[in-house]
């Protein structure tokens, strides 16, 4: 009989249930289960690193003693049944007893549990997220008031900035003509992707696009990566002359002194964010001055606790913060704004998977409105699990610790590029 790898789940640094305060008896956690969606994209889309047909949505849901359920989510490529499996067989038994509104000594346990030596990143962190932004979730909800307002932010209408336009596998022409589009709808700001082999490619590409949009749209553009110092170097100056805004990870994303060097040589904002997982990595990223916009993700960061930690210490610099929107806005449209910043807040608008939540996002042109529901608006529709579950991920454990495949809607296997097969 093989080892239960659960029975090793709790670490010297992460304490034992009954050291814990045990909060209101309602609170307490009585299950958690895992899931995936995959959302099938209107048309394919690529950027410099990825061909995508559906944007994949790890869930997770965290049921407590009141009959609550807290949900969190996460946004990929690829690989889901690597979140839930972290979460399923490791955090789980460090949950379930526990009580929900335990936020930061639950966030702590979990990230000191041994899956710290496996990953203090990546995946093993991403799933952190998950179960963090699942009881902010529960907080919420308990407290009758949607996220941002528990946390203290104004009911202000953000402005949004839209990259769902801007594809790399785009010609010119039918990039130019879905940019325009965004502005006729209301966009002020929008975001199209460089990055092709061929740097005097990505110069053809965004003075194009500067041309046909003017001179009165904020434009801004995302490398994911894909250039070395010498590619960047020649496309600066092409940056500089179209009035571009920033510059999305220009380099790989752990080349700190090579983003330090560029902003240096730059009018044009240096932007980072989607490639890093903690409030360290920001810090040492902001102390080099190698970032102007700091683009903290929600679901890569360890969820809302150490999101708030990254913008708060941003914004004490006078940086802007833009987050990535690997949630595809639906819990950062209750983060952005929470700082105390003389920085008008800015989120990113993609619209992919409004149809897989409970409560879509209203944005009028070009402002997000502030939603009123209580709660940090993952509930999943459960038309969306009918439609688009990903079969044989997740499963459910419950206080008994027994961990089954739960019984499930009906669902189709999906299949698309860069999912889970």
């Amino acid at each position: 009989m093989g080892l239960d790898a659960s029975a090793d789940a709790f670490g010297v640094l992460s304490p034992a249930l009954v050291d814990l305060p045990p909060g209101d008896a309602g609170s307490v956690i009585t299950s958690v289960e895992t899931y995936a969606l995959a959302v099938p994209l209107k048309q394919p889309i690529a950027d410099s690193t990825a061909s995508l047909r559906s944007w994949i949505v790890p869930v997770v849901e965290i049921r407590t003693a009141d009959g609550r359920v807290g949900t969190g989510i996460s946004g990929v490529h690829c690989g889901p049944e690597l979140l839930c499996d972290v979460i399923s067989r490791y955090y789980a038994p460090a949950l379930l007893g526990a009580a929900s509104e335990d936020i930061l000594g639950t966030w702590k346990r979990l990230y000191w549990l041994p899956t710290h030596w496996l990953g203090r990143a990546g995946v093993v962190h991403m799933a952190l997220a998950m179960v963090d932004i699942a009881l902010w979730d529960l907080a919420a909800q308990r407290a009758g008031v949607p996220l941002w307002r528990l946390l203290g932010g104004s009911a202000e209408a953000i402005e949004t900035y839209n990259t769902d336009g801007g594809w790399l596998n785009y010609p010119v022409e039918t990039l130019v003509r879905d940019v325009n589009s965004l502005i006729d709808r209301g966009w002020h700001r929008v975001k199209v992707k460089v990055g092709k082999s061929d740097w005097r490619e990505d110069a053809q590409r965004v003075r194009a696009v500067r041309r046909a949009i003017g001179d009165d749209i904020t434009l801004m553009c995302d490398a994911n990566q894909r250039w070395d110092l010498s590619t960047a170097g020649r496309l600066l100056p092409v940056l500089e002359e179209v009035g571009m805004d920033w510059i999305e990870e220009p380099l790989h994303a752990d080349a700190l002194d090579g983003h330090a060097r560029l902003q240096r040589d730059t009018r044009v904002d240096i932007a980072a964010g989607e490639s890093l997982y903690s409030y360290h990595h920001f810090a040492s990223f902001i102390a080099a001055d190698a970032i102007r916009v700091v683009q903290v993700d929600v679901t890569r960061v360890g969820g809302v606790t150490e999101w708030l930690q990254v913008a708060q210490h941003a914004a004490a610099r006078g940086l802007r913060i833009a987050p990535h929107a690997g949630d595809m806005m639906q819990v950062h449209q209750h983060l952005v704004g929470t700082a105390l910043s003389d920085v008008p807040p800015l989120v990113e608008f993609i619209p992919w998977t409004q149809d897989a939540f409970e409560q879509r996002s209203v944005v009028h042109e070009g402002y997000l409105e502030r939603p009123q529901f209580p709660g940090a608006s993952t509930a999943i529709h459960r038309d969306a699990r009918r439609q688009w579950q990903i079969r044989g991920v997740g499963r459910v454990t419950d206080q008994g610790g027994t961990a089954a495949k739960p019984h499930r809607l009906p669902t189709i296997n999906a299949r698309s590029e860069g999912e889970a097969q």
